[in-house]
């Protein structure tokens, strides 16, 4: 038998260990994020924002490889909607999409924080067969027309038709993911394709002509992605979110440099998405415009448009509350940690640099 004293020593020493045993224990093991575009490659890699270059240097992966936390990228060919069924499942942490499927999913009930800006003011592209007679919008009227409903795309290219006089209804709709708006686009099994910057290596290939860019007509015509937490993570891991999206800030940073352009592209080549492509898609932007993860008066404004034009349009039932969604708590912090508070620049409403 054991001298009382010593007992009385063993249970103390478990009792201060058992809230240090108990928070080792509610660490997870693995961190799940959503990716609302499909992968490609072995592993599936993307491209086209800052998040896509934390996956391909693996920053959250190295963040907590320390600490035997794995992480998992998910990716959905069912892009932000697929990305909302999981993340009402239960099924992710954290999650890569669009504007739209996130104010979709906020309508219905489904709690998230939106902690930074991944990817801002990129436009949507609508690509013809290279023989069309179609030259604009305004020629879309009666034809079929591929547009994946639910998707960030989807707004600006009613935004736009909006624009020219016509709705969804003047045109023949098929909701057609990108893969198959891609194929379908390059057999001519429709007549126009509203897309990303996928569309410029059709282009290339001469299996299609782009005849319009939404991004020309200014920023209120683009569309913003982000990364979003789920409330019930958030509240049990705030360490662990704060980490993440120190991550994401250092990839932003990278992603942003112009000395880093060439070798940015590159990487993202990898995802299938060629060079020239993004090449492309980057013409006449500075890449802090484009990738800035900073949650400014711009990226507020246009998801309360958003909110507004999915209301509007009959695409949610109730309004949804834009101002007490996002959480720049984490982003705050890491921008004062990196010091990078002045790195990117600020806009306004509409879109204009903050003195």
């Amino acid at each position: 038998m054991l001298p009382l004293r010593l007992l009385r020593s063993l249970l103390i020493a478990s009792l201060f260990a058992l809230p240090a045993a108990a928070a080792h224990a509610d660490k997870p093991t693995t961190l799940r994020i959503g990716v609302a575009q499909q992968g490609a490659g072995d592993p599936p890699t993307f491209g086209g924002s800052s998040a896509a270059t934390v996956q391909l240097q693996q920053l959250v992966e190295k963040e907590f490889a320390a600490d035997g936390i794995k992480v998992e990228w998910l990716f959905f060919k069912g892009a932000g909607p697929a990305v909302n069924e999981a993340i009402a499942n239960k099924a992710l942490d954290f999650a890569y999409q669009g504007d739209l499927p996130a104010v979709l999913a906020r309508s219905n009930g489904i709690k998230t924080r939106l902690l930074l800006a991944a990817s801002v003011r990129s436009g949507i592209k609508i690509a013809v067969p290279p023989d069309s007679t179609i030259r604009s919008i305004k020629d879309l009227k009666d034809r079929r027309v591929s547009i994946f409903r639910g998707t960030n795309l989807q707004l600006v290219a009613d935004n736009a038709l909006a624009k020219n006089g016509l709705g969804e209804r003047d045109l023949r709709v098929i909701n057609l993911d990108a893969a198959s708006s891609l194929a379908a686009l390059a057999s001519k099994g429709i007549d126009a394709s509203v897309g990303d910057y996928a569309l410029y290596k059709l282009r290339d290939a001469g299996l299609a002509k782009i005849i319009y860019e939404s991004q020309n007509d200014g920023p209120q015509l683009t569309r913003q992605t982000h990364l979003l937490v789920l409330d019930d993570f958030e509240r049990a891991h705030p360490d662990i979110v704060q980490r993440v999206v120190t991550a994401f800030v250092k990839g932003a940073q990278w992603s942003s440099d112009e000395a880093n352009r060439d070798a940015l592209f590159k990487l993202w080549a990898k995802s299938g998405v060629p060079y020239s492509s993004w090449q492309a898609d980057y013409a006449n932007q500075r890449l802090k415009e484009r990738l800035s993860p900073l949650i400014d008066p711009f990226v507020v404004a246009r998801y309360k448009a958003v909110a507004q034009d999915a209301l509007n349009l009959k695409l949610i039932r109730q309004p949804v509350d834009v101002d007490g969604w996002f959480e720049p708590k984490y982003l705050d912090n890491a921008l004062r940690t990196l010091k990078l508070e002045n790195y990117w620049p600020r806009y306004d409403a509409a879109g204009k640099p903050l003195s």
